[in-house]
């Protein structure tokens, strides 16, 4: 297990096919993001943060890392430009609008799907908080062109009707002292109709920021992750 003082550092296992900045079309936006494919890989994993966030998010990064050295690639990008953010940080609304998010996500897939090195690829999603609720819907969406979703912390309440047409396997991870959130995510693992697991680690927050439970979310994704991509 990596060490906890070098969580928020991202490593990498083997030789690099593509690791580059990327700008991703989303109707009538440009999204930026970070694409890194290892050589060999047979799936790629986008990840969806959560509100308030980004894709420097030291976590996602740090998850990133474990799951790259699982023999995955990885999309780290943000789901709102540099404009939206400046106006979601005094509005607060496009952070909780999971179906302009899903759908971002939705536009990433396709875009993964287009290019010649990654459309190959299987795709996983890894949600957070907010995120976990548009992966959730964006796998309802894309149905098949996702092998299947993880949520961390996620929020699948915000899903609607969508959550029952999710047919990817999915892995909701919660933190047991994130009380409220266990329940809302035990209330929608009851009605999701797919292959399906939830994990609950013990004393663990919101945010996993306590000593070696960030360790267990991404040893339980890469697990995850690698068993239906690779």
């Amino acid at each position: 297990m990596k060490p906890q003082a070098q969580q928020d550092q991202t490593y990498m296992a083997g030789p690099e096919v593509i690791n580059r900045p990327v700008e991703i079309p989303a109707g009538s936006v440009v999204l930026e993001g970070e694409l890194v494919v290892p050589a060999g890989v047979s799936g790629i994993v986008m990840f969806a943060h959560g509100s308030g966030s980004s894709r420097h998010s030291p976590r996602n990064k740090f998850v990133a890392g474990v799951i790259r050295d699982a023999n995955l690639g990885t999309l780290l990008f943000d789901l709102l430009t540099h404009e939206e953010e400046s106006v979601d940080t005094y509005t607060r609304h496009l952070r909780f609008d999971i179906g302009l998010l899903a759908g971002r996500l939705v536009a990433a897939a396709n875009w993964l799907k287009s290019l010649e090195e990654t459309k190959h690829l299987k795709i996983g999603i890894f949600g957070s908080s907010t995120g976990g609720a548009a992966a959730l819907i964006a796998a309802s969406l894309l149905g098949e062109s996702v092998g299947t979703v993880v949520s961390r912390g996620g929020r699948p309440d915000l899903t609607g009707d969508e959550l029952t047409r999710v047919k990817s396997p999915v892995l909701l991870i919660v933190g047991g002292l994130d009380y409220e959130v266990v329940k809302l995510n035990e209330q929608a693992y009851a009605k999701l109709e797919c292959v399906k697991q939830m994990k609950i680690v013990p004393g663990a927050s919101h945010l996993f920021e306590e000593p070696g439970k960030l360790n267990v979310v991404a040893e339980l994704a890469a697990e995850w992750f690698g068993r239906y991509l690779n």
